[in-house]
């Protein structure tokens, strides 16, 4: 069984460097254009996907649906589990915005955000249902950036810890008990068309 796990393509919010978390911010023209992109690539590719589920964001939704049109696939309902972590108060303020009303360690006061203790869980109950319910199934995930990271921590502890791009593309493969990675993290097809 193989997982391709994608961030959503590009938003406004994303652009100006705005924390979104679980506010329902729409994919922007460029985001769109991102989407597109990777589902070129898929289709070049060797491997064969067989459906796509999405969180049940709009950005992750219609990022899900333009990749699965272009690759014939059908969407499974949406998710909730693999929504954006709920960043409570911090959702819609800039990186100066949260220094300016909390300090730089905003992160570590309780501002009604979710813990990585949960986030981590409700992932890993998310990866554990999907390979029980489609073990011989190769599934495309379409997800959120923090989600997607304490996923990656869950998993594999420390070994990665790079942002997680827009449109990103992670593969792993189910082997007994483990999730191993083939790939991680890559934008190639965003880079090759920034030339």
């Amino acid at each position: 069984m193989l997982i391709g796990l994608i961030r959503h393509g590009l938003t406004d919010w994303n652009a100006i460097g705005k924390i979104q978390g679980q506010s329902d911010i729409p994919l922007n023209d460029e985001g769109r254009m991102q989407a597109a992109m990777l589902a070129d690539r898929l289709l070049q590719e060797p491997y064969r996907w067989d459906c796509c589920i999405t969180s049940n964001l709009s950005r992750a939704a219609e990022t899900g649906k333009i990749i699965a049109d272009k690759l014939n696939l059908p969407l499974l309902d949406p998710d909730h589990r693999i929504r954006e972590r709920a960043y409570g108060q911090v959702e819609g303020l800039t990186s100066a915005e949260r220094e300016e009303k909390w300090g730089k360690d905003w992160s570590l006061l309780s501002l009604g955000q979710e813990t990585d203790e949960q986030l981590q869980a409700r992932a890993l109950a998310f990866m554990e249902d999907i390979s029980a319910q489609h073990p011989n199934r190769n599934i495309l995930v379409i997800s959120h950036g923090g989600f997607l990271a304490q996923l990656y921590t869950a998993l594999y502890k420390d070994k990665y810890s790079e942002r997680i791009g827009n449109l990103s593309l992670t593969i792993l493969e189910k082997k007994e008990r483990d999730w191993n990675p083939i790939l991680y993290n890559c934008t190639r097809h965003i880079l090759q068309n920034q030339r």
